[in-house]
This record gives C-alpha cells, sequence and structure tokens, in this order.
C-alpha cells in the first residue's frame, strides 16, 4: 500500500522562502517553461501563493492555461516535493498581499536587490496533489516538545494579571522566559491618528515606550492595517522595519508652534534584524495594537512559533479589553492627601496645544491625549493642590477630547507613567486603587502654556 501524500500543512517549512522553489508552465501547444520563483506561501490547508512580479512567459503561460507544477525543498531535511497546482486569482491588496510584500522585502535585501523586486500581486493556488519525490533527505530533526504546555503557562501568567501594567510586563516576561524571545514588544492602537505607540518592551537598550509607528509601516504598521500576522525570517534592511518615520509638519507653522525636532521617542529595534513577526491584538473584530518580536538570527521564527504568538495576543487582546472596559471606582476620593514635600530647582512645563506636545526643561516628554492629561494634572495642583484623580474625572473632561469608545485611558496613563519614570523622575504617577491613581511632585514647577 503506497503512503499517503503529504498533505499542505506538514510540509510548511518548504515554503518559509529560504530557498528558492522552481516552477514549471505550459502554453497552450504544451511547451513547458521553467523558472525559479521567490515566494511559495501558506494560505490555508488547499491553497497557496505565488509571488507575481514579472509579466514575463511564467505569467503568460498561467493565464492561458492555469495549471502548473512547483518544486519546493525543506531546507532541513532537503526533501523535495512537488506541488501540483490550479490558478485561481490575483490578489493586489488585503492580508496575503502586504504580508507577501513584507516578506519579499526581507528576501529582496538578503540578496541585495532591494530596488528590483517589486510585488505586483498575489496568484493564489488551488493545490490538487502533493508529491513526495523520490531521493534520500537527512533524517527529519525531533518535533519541538511541550509547545502546548509552554502556551498554557504562558496563558496562566495572562489569566493572574489583575492591571495593565502587571499584564504586559507579564506577557512580556512569558515570552522571555518560556519561549526564549529576547527582544519583544507591545504597541498599543491610537485609532484617532492611526498609529500605534509603543507601551511596553523587552530585551532593548532603552525601553522606547511612547515611539510611534504608522498603519502601514513595516512590518508592525503592516500587521496592523491588515489585521494579519506578518513574519519575515530573512535579514531585513533595518531603514525598512526598525524605524518609524513621523510625518513632516506643516512647513507654515505657527510661530509658537512647538519645535520640529525633538518630538520622536527613539523607536527601540534592533538594528540590524535578520528574522521578525508582527501579530495584530485583536478582540470582539476591533484591533488594540500589535505584539512584536525580532531576533538577530535568521530563520527565528516559524510557524509554529507564529501559531504560539496567535494564541497568546488573542488572550492579551481579551485581557486587555477587559481591563480597559471594567468600570471606574464609583467611590468618592478619600480624605484628599497632604502633597510631598517639594525642594529644589524649579522645573519648566511647556504645553503646546497644536499637539499637546508637553517639554520639561526644554527635553520632549510626551504629546497628543497623555499631554493632554499631564497638562491637566499639573494645572490642577498648582491651582488648587491636588493629587488625587479618578479615570472618570479625566474621561468627562471634555479638553482632553479621548474618543467616545475604546479610549484606551489606562494604556495612556501606562504610557505617560513610564515616560515619567524615564525622564523625569521628580515627578511621577502612582496607582492608589482601581480607576485611582496620585500625582507626586517633588520640585516646585513653572508652567508656560505656549
Amino acid at each position: 500500500m503506497s503512503p499517503a501524500a503529504p498533505s499542505l500543512h506538514s510540509i510548511r517549512p518548504c515554503l518559509e522562502g529560504a530557498i528558492p522553489a522552481i516552477m514549471a508552465t505550459c502554453d497552450p501547444d504544451g511547451t513547458p517553461n521553467v523558472a525559479y520563483i521567490s515566494q511559495v506561501v501558506y494560505v490555508d490547508a488547499a491553497h497557496v501563493a505565488l509571488s507575481f512580479q514579472f509579466f514575463n512567459k511564467t505569467r503568460q503561460n498561467i493565464l492561458r492555461n492555469p495549471r502548473a507544477s512547483v518544486l519546493v525543498l525543506d531546507p532541513v531535511t532537503a526533501h523535495f516535493y512537488r506541488l501540483h497546482l490550479l490558478y485561481e486569482r490575483t490578489e493586489d491588496c488585503g492580508p496575503v498581499f502586504e504580508s507577501m510584500r513584507a516578506q519579499l522585502a526581507g528576501i529582496a535585501s538578503h540578496a541585495g536587490m532591494a530596488e528590483v523586486f517589486e510585488l505586483k500581486g498575489a496568484d493564489i493556488y488551488a493545490v490538487e496533489h502533493i508529491e513526495s519525490v523520490a531521493g534520500e533527505g537527512l533524517p527529519a530533526p525531533a518535533p519541538r516538545s511541550g509547545l502546548l504546555h509552554t502556551l498554557r503557562l504562558c496563558s496562566e501568567g495572562i489569566a493572574r494579571c489583575t492591571g495593565l501594567d502587571e499584564l504586559l510586563q507579564g506577557a512580556l516576561q512569558g515570552l522571555q522566559h518560556k519561549l526564549g524571545i529576547e527582544h519583544a514588544m507591545v504597541l498599543m492602537l491610537d485609532a484617532s491618528a492611526q498609529q500605534l505607540y509603543t507601551v511596553a518592551s523587552c530585551g532593548y537598550a532603552t525601553s522606547g515606550v511612547g515611539s510611534e509607528i504608522r498603519l502601514g509601516q513595516g512590518v508592525i504598521g503592516m500587521a496592523a492595517r491588515e489585521r494579519t500576522p506578518v513574519r519575515i525570517s530573512h535579514m531585513t534592511h533595518a531603514a525598512l522595519y526598525s524605524h518609524a518615520i513621523r510625518e513632516s509638519m506643516d512647513a507654515h507653522a505657527a510661530p509658537d508652534a512647538p519645535p520640529l525636532r525633538g518630538l520622536d521617542i527613539p523607536y527601540p529595534g534592533l538594528p540590524e534584524p535578520h528574522s521578525q513577526v508582527a501579530v495584530p491584538l485583536l478582540s470582539a473584530g476591533r484591533l488594540l495594537g500589535v505584539l512584536f518580536a525580532e531576533s538577530p538570527e535568521d530563520m527565528r521564527f516559524g510557524f509554529e512559533d507564529e501559531d504560539l504568538l496567535v494564541a497568546i495576543a488573542g488572550q492579551l487582546a481579551a485581557a486587555i479589553d477587559l481591563l480597559q472596559a471594567a468600570p471606574d471606582a464609583p467611590e468618592p476620593l478619600p480624605t484628599p492627601t497632604a502633597a510631598p514635600p517639594v525642594s529644589g530647582s524649579a522645573l519648566r512645563v511647556r504645553h503646546f496645544a497644536a499637539n499637546d506636545s508637553v517639554f520639561i526643561n526644554d527635553d520632549y516628554l510626551i504629546k497628543g491625549v497623555a499631554g493632554a492629561i499631564v497638562w491637566k494634572l499639573l494645572r490642577d495642583h498648582q491651582h488648587t493642590g491636588r493629587v488625587d484623580f479618578t479615570n472618570r474625572e479625566l474621561r468627562l473632561d471634555p479638553a482632553l477630547r479621548l474618543p467616545d469608545v475604546a479610549d484606551n485611558l489606562e494604556a495612556r496613563l501606562l504610557l505617560l507613567q513610564r515616560r515619567l519614570q524615564e525622564n523625569c523622575p521628580h515627578i511621577h504617577i502612582e496607582k492608589t486603587g482601581r480607576g485611582r491613581f496620585r500625582l507626586c511632585v517633588l520640585r516646585p514647577v513653572v508652567l508656560e502654556d505656549a
């Protein structure tokens, strides 16, 4: 009895793009054509996507005769498989296309041809049959064991968390200690600005908390915009994937606008990443942010790593959503707390209303909603001596311009708390209970509203 044909799922390592595939087509009169192809990408258990880059003989044949065969190689065992395919359609937008475009950019950069390769479309093929090609290969590596148990440990750690800060740090520690992922970060969505901002990271020289990436920018931005995992296993160009470029401000900005320089918080990514994976954080169909990991090693993240991260991201997103949707404490504030003693030279705090950017002693701190929040807190503190505040009053303050739905207030407060810790320890925020926090100002403050 002949062995069963391999499934597409079982040969996924062949579809990593480490070794180009060989594609054979025929024109209507039966003349064959063989060509190398950059990508054969797993779509689902019955479909693959091939890269359409050039309108060449292969493309002409497929449009006239939709059947093809593709020879793929397992990069570990050196075993060949032949895929018999039927062309169905071409996609030039959407999750599959964007994911392939990101992967192709990594492959092209690795080959020194970043300016030559351009993805025109993702050709979707039905896999009719997979044939194992006879020949000697290397022994298959032992299957990774304990993956389900690892997922359980990460899941249990997430389930124990009762606050957003604890949740994010716990999730990243789980990646480090349970999965051996040393460099990772969590970014949250600012829907009104159509960009993501870093709220937690691990493994980097600087935290990068507050750094921003636009939707569609690099691996992270594409995973968010298309709401699909994006994974690259080859060397990438640092300029493409390690830096978010802030949109330039209007050249005719008013004279009292904030300075053009100094508004970017450095992105914490690796200078030369060789493997990257970005997974969207989705809850009830809504995009909350992105879980991102990278490595200086080639081929660090495989399909199983992606599967694990998708599962972890799903629970992390649900936990973030639950914590942010928890009702603010309805009880009145406790008896006002005496402000801590103030001493030392004064801190000069400037606020620019154009974008709610805040500078402390000419050093940039934060902007946007978080900037508006810290400015409100400092003004109230200076005018009334208040130190205790609630999330509820922030949500009800129209000056902060929080969105009506999914305002991410907890994430913005966490962002502000960490930016103050890293850049101005003389001003800090302490959580005092659910929906409550305290502002501590240890030096005199001079407020200037530009």
